[in-house]
């Protein structure tokens, strides 16, 4: 059953307050200190706008199979408002049967998109026009400005929701909407505005990148620009758009994944301009090219662990910014990580930007337009499993070594040959120069259980949490999402350890059930 519920028809209260976080660990690579979460950006509430309406939208209940993270599209069943308006605020979320929203390390609503199939012939670039993943950034169009709905607009949600355990639960997607009727009197006031879908991946059903550890320049990798063939085989530069119009932008935030540190947002005018982007990190440009900053959307880490995981929100433009663009500016983006600390698989880089026609807005040639943002949301008690504490469970640099034959079965999310997930006597030995091979089982069952090898610095026995276990070794490999079901498996079901380890014990985890881990041993060749 898929329901509306109204929950608001009077204004709220703006609220600024400061963020504040009730955990702070200590000891940690990267750990916050106390005074450095009392420095967290401000936290902006958007009030509901005159004569308008919050309503409450819910599509479900997803019966979320044990381990699954298929990328689902719904149909055209999508709950909306059944009246015309302006939509000037969205705000996602999932819940459970009780009401209750789950803890992110047990399922999560790792990306939804919200399509509006009407909404190029509105002069939208893109269909998308919302977007919500693990850091549930509100969208807060600001107070003068709305997204033009009608009742009749089809929409579409693509969505994906994890289950990083392995039971089946029934899963409400919710989502709240301002909207302000078109027939109230206070829509008069308000001035359409358009999404604009900018991705460094743009165009692709799963678009994703890898992280390497140790990549980049000083800790830090920002793609595309530390990945000089990020399009090459892509025919086209994903990360841009081309003004098609005289447009003020009036509200940017980004989306990343743990080790993210910030998106950003750049615009390039000129003569030249329809070469490709501007490289930032060259000595020399163009010098009939300008560039300019926009804004930086910022990851603000609640955990205390640092850049690690989804306790994070981000910036996103104050509600009096407001830039002015112009037909052939090339609007590009990029997305930094730490890539210090770990390595980060499947990442992402996406900021949506509202568009008013008109250049009512500052010019970024001129003037700095690239101001401090706001967050729009706190810490969120779904993220306070932490990880990282110890654990009962074996340390493998411990254990007996034994060569086995065949290749490693997974099975009931456990490993087989080398499961340190619970009590284990051995691991299994590899002679060097050779490679042991995985195969995962679980893949056809259900929706799909895919299953990663993916290493992690030794022991890797601490508990489970959304900080713990990360891909963090000294000695780099990743299978992949191992599974034949298109985006986001990598196609096999079948995974070989690279040939060319030390001798060494190995210690590896699953990126998609973290409580999975498993060793393995590489021994002296002769």
């Amino acid at each position: 059953m898929r329901r509306r519920i109204r929950i608001s028809v009077a204004g709220l209260v703006l609220a600024v307050v400061v963020a504040a976080c009730g955990t702070i660990g200590s000891g940690d690579d990267g750990a916050r200190e106390a005074a450095d979460i009392e420095q967290a950006p401000t936290v902006y509430e958007q009030e509901v706008p005159a004569g308008g309406e919050r309503l409450l939208f819910e599509y479900g209940p997803v019966t979320v199979q044990p381990g699954q993270n298929p990328i689902e599209f719904s149909g055209l069943d999508v709950p909306k408002p059944d009246f015309d308006g302006y939509i000037t605020r969205i705000a996602a979320d999932i819940r459970r049967e009780d009401g209750t929203v789950p803890p992110v390390d047990v399922i999560h609503l790792h990306h939804g998109v919200w399509l509006n199939l009407e909404g190029t012939s509105r002069g939208a670039p893109q269909p998308q026009f919302f977007a919500a993943g693990e850091e549930k950034t509100v969208t807060n169009i600001p107070e003068g400005y709305g997204y033009e709905y009608r009742a009749d607009d089809r929409w579409i949600l693509n969505y994906m929701l994890h289950n990083l355990y392995p039971l089946t639960e029934d899963i409400w997607i919710t989502y709240e909407l301002d909207i302000v009727p078109l027939d109230a009197p206070e829509a008069g006031d308000i001035e359409a505005v358009q999404p604009l879908w900018m991705d460094v991946r743009n165009g692709e059903i799963y678009p994703v990148f890898d992280v390497i550890k140790g990549s980049g320049h000083d800790g830090v990798f920002t793609y595309p620009d530390d990945a000089p063939d990020a399009y090459a085989e892509d025919g086209w530069i994903k990360n841009e758009w081309y003004v098609d119009r005289e447009a003020t932008i009036v509200w940017t935030g980004g989306h990343l994944h743990p080790g993210g540190l910030h998106t950003d947002l750049y615009v390039e005018r000129g003569p030249s301009v329809s070469s490709p982007p501007i490289d930032p990190r060259a000595d020399a440009q163009p010098p009939d090219i300008e560039r300019a900053h926009l804004f930086s959307s910022e990851a603000w880490y609640y955990e205390p662990a640092g850049a690690v995981s989804w306790d994070v929100a981000m910036t996103t433009t104050p509600s009096d910014w407001r830039v002015a663009v112009e037909p052939g500016d090339r609007l590009t983006i990029s997305v930094s990580y730490d890539a210090a600390r770990a390595s980060w698989y499947e990442s992402m880089g996406i900021m949506i930007a509202w568009l008013a026609d008109g250049t009512d807005g500052a010019d970024p040639f001129s003037d700095d337009v690239a101001v401090e943002g706001v967050l729009t949301h706190g810490h969120l008690a779904e993220n306070d499993n932490h990880g990282g504490e110890p654990a009962e469970l074996p340390d493998a640099t411990e254990l007996d070594a034994r060569p086995i034959d065949g290749p490693i079965d997974i099975v009931d999310f456990v490993y087989g040959a080398g499961d340190t997930s619970e009590e284990a006597e051995w691991i299994p030995s590899v002679t060097q120069g050779e490679s042991l091979e995985f195969n995962n089982v679980d893949a056809p069952v259900a929706a799909g259980i895919w299953h990663t090898i993916t290493a992690c610095k030794a022991p890797c026995n601490q508990s489970t949490g959304i900080a713990y276990p990360l891909a963090d070794a000294d000695v780099e490999f990743d299978s992949g999402q191992l599974g034949n079901a298109g985006a986001p498996t990598t196609g096999q079901l079948t995974w070989q350890t690279p040939s060319d380890l030390e001798p060494g014990t190995y210690t590896y985890f699953c990126r998609v059930h973290p409580f999975m881990r498993g060793a393995f041993s590489v021994e002296p060749a002769g």
